[in-house]
């Protein structure tokens, strides 16, 4: 379809590494505060991490969809991910 996912995290590259295991898209590494705030991406102070944060976005830079979640559940995946575009795509279109 012709888009891209990127994943960002807190943990330094070695970690990073470990967790980006065999995904096909990259993950940043060692995100602070400030370039968490700069995505808008929701920081927790206790554990200085960021939460998971998902945002899809247009061509132009456009926020389309933002989930954010204080845990584990409502993560999305690159599977969730392309279901969430093919739906917007198809209602764009219709």
């Amino acid at each position: 379809m012709g888009i891209a996912i990127l994943a960002a995290s807190v943990d330094p590259l070695e970690k990073a590494t470990e967790v980006q295991g065999g995904l096909s898209f990259p993950i940043a590494y060692g995100v602070t505060r400030d370039q968490a705030a700069a995505i808008d991406a929701w920081w927790e102070d206790r554990r200085s991490i960021i939460q998971p944060s998902e945002f899809v976005l247009d061509g132009g830079g456009k926020v389309l969809s933002a989930t954010y979640s204080t845990g584990p559940v409502g993560r999305m995946d690159a599977g969730d991910a392309l279901r969430l575009v093919k739906f917007l795509e198809k209602k764009k279109n219709d």
